[in-house]
């Protein structure tokens, strides 16, 4: 037995049993999914962030709230998250403004229900496939090492017809068991450090938005003043 090339992780991976080759089939699928939301949602994150700066630069700059306002209805896209419930909460305020019989916080709270209401759907977006990065990395670990059991059962079954059992008899059939719980550990790891991290820079975000409704409401209550 040619234990050097038994042993070759190719090797290894294409000598697996159907039930493991199954489980390292489903893993790579796995992986590859979670690694293209990894950097999808590392460019809407990272565009979001920068979309957010330059709207808030535009917004402090103390320009007309007026043009501002019609600026990013032309489009949305351009004043990102923060420009959008900027819109919304002065699309309402500007709707309330000219109902006569509603008192100055009856139209400060209808814009800042709508300025909520927009601020929770950009989050959602933002949020989205999050929970798919979390359960591969919580998940993918017991899928592969479901085929290690699998692989180790088949290798020590395997003995029962051998007169007597040495490493090289089993070792091919571990290693190929083990290989089985690299790939869940290849993709579950990368999965978690993704899912912690985009979790951290959306709560940022999302502090920053709360901020800027909070800031807009006030001087919204000074122009009915």
């Amino acid at each position: 037995m040619n234990v050097t090339e038994d042993l070759s992780i190719l090797s290894l991976i294409l000598q697996a049993s159907v039930v493991v080759k199954i489980v390292m089939a489903i893993l790579a699928g796995v992986s590859f999914m979670s690694w293209y939301w990894i950097f999808f949602k590392a460019f809407t994150i990272r565009s979001t962030r920068n979309a957010t700066t330059q709207f808030e630069q535009s917004f402090w700059s103390g320009g007309d709230l007026v043009q501002l306002y019609r600026s990013i209805s032309a489009d949305r896209d351009a004043g990102g998250p923060q420009g959008r419930i900027f819109e919304a909460g002065y699309r309402e305020f500007s709707k309330l403004h000219g109902q006569k019989t509603l008192e100055a916080a009856d139209i400060i709270n209808g814009a800042r229900r709508a300025m909520r209401a927009t601020f929770q759907r950009e989050i959602d977006d933002l949020e989205a496939h999050l929970a798919f990065l979390a359960s591969v990395g919580s998940v993918s670990p017991y899928i592969g090492l479901f085929g290690t059991v699998w692989g180790i059962m088949n290798a020590f079954r395997g003995l029962s017809n051998v007169s007597s059992a040495t490493l090289a008899h089993v070792a091919p059939g571990i290693a190929e068991a083990l290989v089985a719980t690299a790939i869940g550990l290849f993709a579950a790891i990368p999965a978690v450090l993704a899912y912690n991290r985009y979790v951290h820079d959306i709560d940022r975000l999302g502090i920053r938005f709360e901020s800027f409704i909070e800031e807009f409401s006030n001087i919204l209550q000074r122009q009915l003043r």
